[in-house]
């Protein structure tokens, strides 16, 4: 059951899908942004998360509490995964008081987390409230992901709260999640050795992406012989490994690595099947996607979600958003839609990053 929900909120979703989605979109991933408050300043960051923002403007316990409240009161809540994120969500002190609740309400839930703070009384609370999965970053080895991160002495810890998480025997999905740039990419295959002997269930790797703080350190970002490194490798250790190994939900790869990497085709699910509360309450799709006024879709302040949710979202779901023209004379529009949103470039009206055409795939209709 978490398996098959966390597929949908990772876009493992075929084409065929795609049409009905867009008429009656599902809700199976639901993202609460917990707080944009971080003990840590990854490079990386898409929210530039423990940089400045008002931190009175977090959501009340009640206020989260009464609109997951709701939404089980309207959806079949087992049906839905709770991604809390953050920000760092173990900074919330009443973060397991909400998410008991939401267990009760009958919500599977899960959390990101850059692991640091997880210790003995943070695992036993993870137990009583019923938590289902995880996903903890590991960005290289120990000097490589203590720099990119911003923590020194942070990779020992983690590496110890993931053997720990493992030994508590609770958890239905454990993952590592690993941001590959420029800084880590000749670290695969360490990476790998190291990973497997934590027997978790899945290493989920992403690409740095160009937005929020990696626009500061665009050195770390990846050019064509690096993807084509970095997919060859997932490829062949997607066949080889114990646990799964996948590329994570951002870009269209072309079909040279597409079905090679991932469970199935590409669909970035921002809107059809992903929603998401953000910290101060404001409804939206994915949290990575570019904070701007005009697509924010209501608060929960004010707005019931699921009304937001079943009447709104229109200009995420419409297929044709991204036709632009450097896309709609694209062979791989069908499979691409204009690819991820988190990298739509609004304001020139173009994606940011094109791995399709980076790789050389024969992009573009004579």
């Amino acid at each position: 059951m978490i398996k098959d929900i966390m597929k949908y909120g990772e876009a493992e979703i075929t084409y065929k899908n795609k049409q009905l989605l867009s008429k009656e979109p599902i809700l199976y991933n639901l993202f609460w942004e917990t707080t944009l408050r971080c003990n840590a300043k990854c490079k990386h960051c898409g929210s530039r998360a423990g940089e400045e923002c008002n931190f009175n403007d977090e959501l009340t316990t009640q206020e989260i509490k009464n609109a997951l409240h709701s939404i089980a009161n309207k959806y079949d809540a087992k049906k839905i995964l709770i991604n809390v994120t953050g920000g760092e969500p173990l900074l919330r002190k009443d973060l397991f008081d909400v998410m008991t609740y939401a267990k009760k309400l009958g919500f599977h839930w899960g959390m990101t987390t850059n692991g640091m703070l997880i210790n003995e009384d943070i695992i036993e609370k993870m137990k009583l409230s019923d938590m289902d999965t995880i996903s903890i970053s590991i960005d290289g080895l120990k000097d490589t992901h203590n720099e990119f991160r911003g923590v020194p002495n942070s990779y020992e810890r983690i590496i110890e709260n993931i053997q720990k998480l493992k030994n508590a025997g609770f958890l239905q999905w454990l993952q590592v999640t690993t941001v590959i740039n420029k800084s880590n990419i000749d670290e695969l295959e360490d990476l790998h050795k190291i990973i497997t002997d934590l027997h978790i269930n899945s290493w989920r790797i992403l690409s740095i992406d160009p937005i929020g703080r990696a626009n500061d350190n665009k050195d770390l970002l990846l050019d064509k012989d690096d993807f084509n490194r970095l997919l060859s490798f997932i490829k062949d250790k997607k066949k080889t490994s114990k646990f799964d190994v996948k590329y994570g939900c951002g870009h269209f790869l072309g079909m040279k690595f597409e079905k090679e990497v991932r469970d199935n085709m590409f669909f970035c699910v921002a809107g059809f099947t992903t929603g998401s509360i953000l910290y101060n309450g404001d409804i939206y799709v994915c949290p990575s996607v570019e904070r701007r006024k005009e697509l924010i879709q209501g608060n929960i302040k004010y707005d019931d979600f699921v009304d937001v949710w079943e009447n709104k979202f229109k200009w995420f779901r419409d297929e044709n958003k991204f036709k632009c023209q450097e896309c709609e004379k694209c062979k791989d529009w069908k499979y691409c839609l204009g690819d991820s949103l988190h990298t739509w470039d609004f304001d020139n009206n173009k994606p940011k990053l094109c791995v399709n055409k980076m790789l050389g795939g024969k992009v573009y209709e004579k």
